[in-house]
Formats: C-alpha cells, structure tokens, sequence
C-alpha cells in the first residue's frame, strides 16, 4: 500500500515497524458539544483505513482520543451550571452515538486525557531535566529552537514564524524566553479544574496530551499519526517536537492528514450560520449517506457539503442497497447447477476486486473503490438473474457486500422488525430495567436504534418511532 506522507510531501510504500501490525494514532475532539461534520471526516476516514489494514491482514492497534481538559470545556460548564467532568462525560456519551450512526467502530483505546496527567508529568519533567522544556512562575514553557528539525512536518521555517503559534493562553505570556515557545503545563484559574504538579497546581497544555497518550498505548515510535489539515501546525509539530525531544526516537514514520470540508461552498463557521452538527444530519438522512458523502471524494481532496450532494450520495448508497437486495432474493430462488457457462462473468467479478483493491493501496482512493463497486453493482444487474446458477450470485452478492463493509458501507439491508416485535423487546427492556439489569436493557435500545427505531422514555411510558 502507498500512503501519502505529510512529511516528505509524497507517496510512500508502507511499511510498518513491526511485521503483520500496525498502531494509528488519530486525534479525537474536544468534548464540549456535539460532533460537527468538520469531525466526521477524519473519524471516516480513518476508521476506512483501519478496516482496509484489517482486511489487507494486520492486526490493528487504533487509538483516538478524547481532551476533556480544555477553555472550551470549562466555559461550557460554566455555561451549563455542571462541573467540566460532567460536560466532558455528557458529550463523549453523544459523539459515541454519532459514531455508531456513522458505522465508526470504537478504537481498540479512547484514552481520556484526565486520565493521563501523571504520564504528562513525567514527560513534562523528562523535557525539562534534558534542557527543552523550563518553568517560569508555575508555567512550564517547551524551549522550541531546542529541537533542531522543528517545522519539519509543516515545512515552516522558524523564523517564519515569531508569534505564529496557536496556544494556550496565559498569563505572563512574556516570560517566555523565546515567543515561539508553548505551554507545557499552566497554573491554575479560580474555579478550573487541576491537578497537583511539581511546579504548580494546574493543568497540562493541549500538545502533550497527545504526545504521551500516543506513547502510553502505542510506544515511543508508531507507524501511522492522522488527522485533519488544520492540526498539521501547530499541533502535530509541537506533538513531534515534544515526542522525540524526550525519546530520542522517530515519532511516526508516516503522517495522514485529511482536507478540510466546506458548508454550500463556504467555510463552515458559526458566524455564518453554517455550523453544521452531524446531529443535524441524522435529522434528516441515515448517517449511512453521509459516511458514503464522505468516501466518495479522495481524503486529501476539500468537499464541499451540500443537500444537492447528499442527495446524489442517497441514490448511490441506495443503488447498492438494492442490488444487494435484488441479489438476496435470487439467492433464495436459485438452484444449484453447473456454472461453467458463466466463467466470464466471475472472471469480470474478479478484475473489478482487483481494481478496487488498487484503489484503496493508493493513497486509500475511496473514491476509486466506490467507483469499482458501482461496477459490480452493474455487472450484478446486466448479468445476473433467475436463469443464473446459486455460486454465482452467492459470488457476487458476497463481493460487493464484502468490499461495502471494508469502506464501513452496509450494503446488506436487515429486514424490517414488525411493530409486534418492537412492542415485545420493549416490554423485555422494561422488565431489564426493573430488574437492574441495565447492560441488556441499554443492549435492547441499541439493537432497536441499528434497526431505525428510535426509543423516548416519557412519564406516561415508553414511545417509539422509525428514523
């Protein structure tokens, strides 16, 4: 497979550290509101290349991040009337939500970032015992010209760059030594939350958050860091900076980066009334079609986001969906004969995987392999009907549901529960919920929600409609 590296600015053939494995580490949200779909892509995208790896045979170590530390967290709780534990904890429970309606599957970690205060601590104090970090009235300052090939991600120059940085702001920002230093650790505020430290009571600066959560789950060296464009600088330079001043070793070997998503051809901001939740989506399509809006332009290609775009992205996700269907139903009609006659069209079936499986070793061309699948799709619908042997329509309702799931596309249609059966696991979770068996009542509701049906629990009882 061949990724493009931000770091050398060009394809490179993957190879990873470690034989038959591969750890990512991609940057989650902060946690003060619901996702919007500026945070939907890299999380499609990214869990896309996960299942590709997964699929190609590695074993996948995926870590992503939530910071439930941060400016935006606390004015929200303060916003709120609730601590900024109680904001962080409502709003991971929501993205959760938004991610199984995307079909993202939970990273193999979601390291938390109060979570990991004592190992940033410990890095923080490693910087500062070998000359790149320093403390100035309770701030510990990462001393940036101290790492030699800083800018090398961004390719910026440094002096380039004097009071370019996006930081943490605090107070006494002209005791630095240098402007183009950043905050490592920050006293506290009256009324923040914060952690005992050897040089205040305070909290830890954004970068090294996910510097040492990267460290703690995936080691000092990984082969895949990703994210979206606009974490490239500063952000991911201060994560290498950080990372290799207190390791001595490569960070990543390869570094991913998506573009960035307009709203009607205009940046997304809340000033322009354009902000858009992926909450807002679910409203009115399956979060489906916007998985599938997603994959259908290359990732390091800007989208624009439109309703005349989603809807181009429902009639083709739904053109899949029911040759599949199609396919299904011939299946259960089709009798088991010789299929010799039919060698050219599995020959056809066969060129297309091939073609796909190209796309996704390029660069992770979704684009391509959506376009490969529409090829099948046709194939399917030109070539294939009730005169058709069973292998050959178990062929090839197999590849193009094998190859939809890789890109986390459901091509495969459930059928519909009857109300009967939704008034019955109703009842069964109310009886769970009775007996505090919360685990199985909570299973119920997901198992109702992955069906459409959208559980409300009122005074009068429980109601329940289809999405």
């Amino acid at each position: 497979m061949k990724i493009f590296n931000t770091l050398t600015r060009r394809k490179e053939e993957f190879v990873p550290l470690k034989e038959g494995e591969v750890s990512i580490y991609v940057c989650g949200p902060t946690v003060y509101n619901l996702i919007h779909i500026g945070n939907a892509r890299p999380m499609i995208v990214f869990d896309t290349l996960r299942r590709f790896m997964e699929y190609k045979g590695y074993k996948v170590n995926y870590v992503s991040n939530f910071t439930d530390v941060d400016d935006k967290i606390i004015k929200r709780a303060a916003e709120e009337g609730i601590s900024a534990a109680e904001v962080a904890e409502k709003y991971i429970a929501e993205c959760k939500k938004d991610m199984e309606g995307m079909n993202v599957r939970p990273a193999t970690v979601h390291p938390r970032a109060t979570q990991e205060i004592d190992g940033m601590i410990a890095m923080i104090s490693a910087l500062i015992e070998k000359g790149h970090a320093y403390v100035k009235n309770g701030t510990v300052y990462y001393r940036t010209r101290s790492f030699k090939d800083y800018g090398k991600l961004s390719h910026k120059n440094l002096d380039d760059l004097m009071g370019g940085l996006r930081e943490l702001k605090v107070d006494g920002a002209d005791e630095k030594e240098d402007s183009l230093d950043f905050v490592l650790w920050k006293p506290k505020k009256d009324g923040e939350p914060f952690w005992a430290s050897p040089w205040s009571d305070g909290r830890p600066g954004w970068h090294i958050e996910c510097s040492v959560m990267s460290r703690k789950y995936l080691g000092e060296s990984i082969d895949i860091h990703a994210g979206g464009e606009d974490l490239i600088f500063p952000h991911h330079e201060n994560e290498i900076a950080q990372s290799e001043a207190a390791s001595g070793k490569e960070f990543a070997r390869y570094w991913m980066h998506n573009a960035f998503l307009n709203i009607d051809n205009k940046k997304m901001s809340k000033s322009l009334g354009n902000f858009l939740l992926v909450r807002d989506i679910a409203s009115k399509y399956d979060l489906q079609v916007l998985r599938f809006f997603m994959l259908s332009s290359h990732y390091r290609s800007p989208m624009n986001y439109s309703i005349d775009l989603m809807e181009a992205a429902k009639n083709g996700l739904e053109r899949i969906v029911t040759a599949v269907t199609r396919l299904k139903r011939l299946e259960g009609v089709a009798e088991a004969k010789d299929a010799a006659s039919e060698k050219e069209i599995l020959t056809r079936l066969e060129e297309l995987h091939t073609k796909y499986d190209e796309a996704l070793e390029d660069d992770l061309n979704t684009a391509d392999a959506i376009s490969s699948i529409f090829e099948m799709v046709k194939l399917a619908n030109t070539s294939v009907d009730e005169n058709s042997s069973a292998s050959l329509i178990s062929q090839v309702k197999g590849m193009i549901v094998t190859c939809s799931d890789v890109l986390g596309i459901k091509a495969e249609k459930k059928e519909e529960l009857l109300d009967a059966d939704i008034e019955a696991l109703i009842r069964e979770r109310n009886d769970a919920r009775k007996a505090k068996n919360f685990a199985r009542a909570d299973e119920i509701r997901n198992q109702l929600l992955e069906q459409g049906i959208i559980l409300e629990d009122t005074r009068a009882g429980v109601t329940w409609k289809r999405k």
